[in-house]
């Protein structure tokens, strides 16, 4: 029997290893893609045995680097689940951006989805398999980090693109638009400014920020049965921060009640 694969890309990371870690529970085995061999390595390893967690170097920016993984993982089985969660952002506002970060931010959060969706395209046909790309909060509103931010809105349209074009041949297309999420990336933030999640916190309706798990729950979620009609959304995981802020409602309504 042909064992059925899950795929996450920038799975060295704390989101990418919480996502691959709840893939496992319905997949055979679970490829962990990531730029950083030596940490893709480390990672599948602490997540579990070898005939569970794979790890692959891979830049998912290169057409040819992709087609030599593809054809790998399908040495291992078939692709039934690809989640795109490489990404990174650079300049934090239009005036720091340049061309070559805008070029850079939008080839690895939106062209290399696209190329990875190409990759694995034929075996996500045959297994009528999901697809989730994650998206950002970065990508529905403006919170800084425009080049990150305008690739990040372009995923989630070409999350839509597939859905139609390809819903014929069950694949099924959705993303994931995560809110603050205390990762690695935000250290250096966190160091300058010990209380930058407690000052978040205010804007979320929750007063929290979102968990790599939570994260990795609402993937778990699309990509399973239990979502099988389910194609072309993007669910926020922000605790509520695009749903409104009660500061705001408060200042305008004038009630305490927010």
């Amino acid at each position: 029997m042909t064992s059925s694969v899950a795929v996450v890309t920038g799975a060295a990371g704390d989101i990418g290893r919480a996502i691959a870690k709840r893939l496992a529970d319905n997949h055979d085995l679970v490829v962990l893609l990531d730029l950083d061999g030596a940490a893709a390595a480390h990672a599948a390893s602490a997540l579990g045995p070898a005939e569970r967690f794979v790890s692959v170097a891979c830049d998912v920016t290169s057409e040819p680097d992709l087609a030599r993984t593809a054809a790998r993982v399908a040495e291992l089985g078939l692709v039934k689940t690809l989640v795109n969660n490489a990404g990174a952002a650079r300049a934090v506002s239009l005036g720091d951006t340049d061309g070559d970060i805008w070029r850079k931010d939008n080839a690895l959060n939106l062209e290399a989805p696209y190329l990875c969706f190409r990759a694995f395209e034929a075996a996500l046909k045959e297994s009528q398999g999901a697809l989730v790309n994650i998206s950002s909060v970065n990508g529905m509103a403006v919170f800084g980090h425009p080049a990150y931010s305008a690739a990040k809105a372009g995923l989630i349209h070409l999350t839509k693109l597939i859905a139609v074009e390809y819903g014929k041949f069950g694949i099924r297309a959705n993303a994931v638009a995560p809110g603050t999420v205390r990762t690695q990336a935000w250290e250096a933030r966190a160091a300058a400014n010990p209380q930058v999640f407690e000052e978040a916190k205010r804007w979320y309706a929750l007063r929290r920020i979102a968990t790599a798990e939570d994260v990795a729950n609402a993937v778990f979620f699309l990509a399973s049965d239990q979502a099988a009609a389910i194609t072309g959304v993007c669910l926020p995981v922000d605790c509520g921060l695009t749903a409104g802020q009660a500061e705001l409602a408060r200042t305008f309504s004038q009630s305490d009640n927010y």
